[in-house]
């Protein structure tokens, strides 16, 4: 499979020999996908698309069929609480269905906390990934045709390609860039993506849109050059006058919903990969996975955002809007968008049902951790970020939007 910009891809059907070698490297999972203790294949699920598909089959909910407007697309955006204005548009090519993707007709993506979704145009299936509170990402596709009884199906098709070290060994997330080349002859090159790394390599094989963007990025350009760009990347407001927009929700890749799904597929994949330690790995592992975990969740080694960063679709707004906000008025989901991506370097993934889930060790494990640097009792030049300030603040929240999570100082 070609490297390509990714929108969300689930990860499984682990051969005996990788599992074997899995348990052998650090920073990932230790076992396979199928030890007792965590049965992804066969065990059940409590995501959202579990849930809707409950409704489904019980009569609680349905599903409208828009043939002018991306057929199921807005009535799952609707049933899986995900805002039109998260929209990203991927053209690079991949994904079950890759052959459909290009410039001129680039995947769009919409998420939420817990759920994206993807959604091309012509394509005849819809595909949605939901974060499973104790198993993991789990992927599922939705038939573009019109039906009485409409039901999302779990689709493992991908699975064998994107079990990997990106995803620590446990279903994950993938996100990537893209870097032009030049000739067919010319080996694909890019990356994995996070909030770690750099502005200036993100965002290859993606649109990026908004008000005010970093002057350097990835994105915007052919993933296909004769020869390539140098100098600032190309600004564009929206994408009209790009692509037909015709089907779309909306003209924009938002820069701020990319900066946040940097941010959230990593987290959501260290998750999963401890709760999956604490269930079936060692004391060792736990506290390892754990400590980072903790550092991620409070932005260690962020890169910085050059500039003030401002979209046009108003996602920033309506991210922000969903709180919980403390008495004055502050929350873990106020963005900065300048210098750093959040105001309080501390995660809102701790508010998802995935965190919640944490077995009882890994969950005491990772908030012991986030104590020790809030309460500042870790000063470890990693934590520089944290001012005493900030961290005043993030323990103000906390305390009364998760009363009872840290311990007392």
């Amino acid at each position: 499979m070609r490297v390509a910009a990714a929108f969300l891809v689930v990860v499984g059907l682990f051969a005996s020999s990788f599992a074997t070698a899995v348990a052998q490297r650090p920073g990932a999972f230790g076992g396979a996908r199928d030890h007792p203790a965590i049965n992804y294949t066969n065990g059940p699920t409590s995501d959202a698309v579990t849930a809707l598909n409950k409704a489904l089959a019980s009569g609680a909910a349905t599903l409208a069929f828009d043939e002018k407007k991306g057929g199921y697309l807005g009535a799952v955006l609707d049933a899986l609480q995900i805002p039109v204005s998260s929209q990203m548009l991927a053209f690079a090519e991949t994904s079950l269905q890759a052959s459909q993707i290009r410039r001129d007709n680039p995947r769009a993506i919409y998420y939420n906390d817990v759920a994206s979704v993807a959604w091309i145009r012509g394509s005849d299936l819809l595909e949605i990934a939901t974060q499973d509170p104790s198993q993991g990402v789990v992927l599922y596709t939705l038939a573009q045709s019109p039906g009485p009884s409409p039901r999302l199906e779990r689709n493992d098709k991908c699975l064998a390609c994107h079990l990997s070290w990106d995803t620590l060994a446990v279903p994950g997330y993938v996100l990537q860039t893209v870097f032009p080349r030049t000739s067919d002859r010319e080996y694909a090159d890019g990356g994995f993506v996070d909030h770690r790394l750099p502005i200036d390599e993100r965002w290859g094989g993606w649109f990026v849109t908004g008000r005010q963007v970093p002057s350097r990025h990835m994105g915007n350009q052919p993933t296909m050059q004769v020869k390539r760009r140098t100098g600032p990347a190309q600004k564009l407001l929206t994408v009209q006058g790009e692509i037909d927009t015709k089907g779309y929700l909306t003209p924009n890749s938002d820069v701020a919903a990319l900066l946040v799904f940097d941010h959230q597929v990593h987290a959501a994949n260290l998750m999963t990969r401890l709760n999956w330690e604490a269930r079936a790995g060692t004391a060792e592992r736990v506290d390892e996975a754990a400590t980072e975990l903790a550092d991620y969740l409070l932005f260690v080694d962020e890169a910085p955002i050059p500039g003030k960063v401002e979209g046009s679709s108003g996602f920033a707004e309506a991210f922000m809007a969903r709180g919980p906000r403390d008495a004055k008025g502050r929350s873990l989901r106020d963005l900065k968008l300048e210098g750093r991506l959040m105001q309080y370097p501390l995660s809102y993934m701790i508010y998802t049902p995935a965190f919640d889930a944490l077995p009882r060790a890994a969950h005491t494990a990772v908030i012991g951790r986030l104590s020790a640097v809030l309460a500042g009792k870790d000063t470890r030049p990693k934590y520089a970020h944290l001012t005493p300030a900030l961290r005043t603040a993030i323990l103000g929240i906390l305390a009364d939007t998760r009363p009872g999570m840290m311990p007392p100082s």
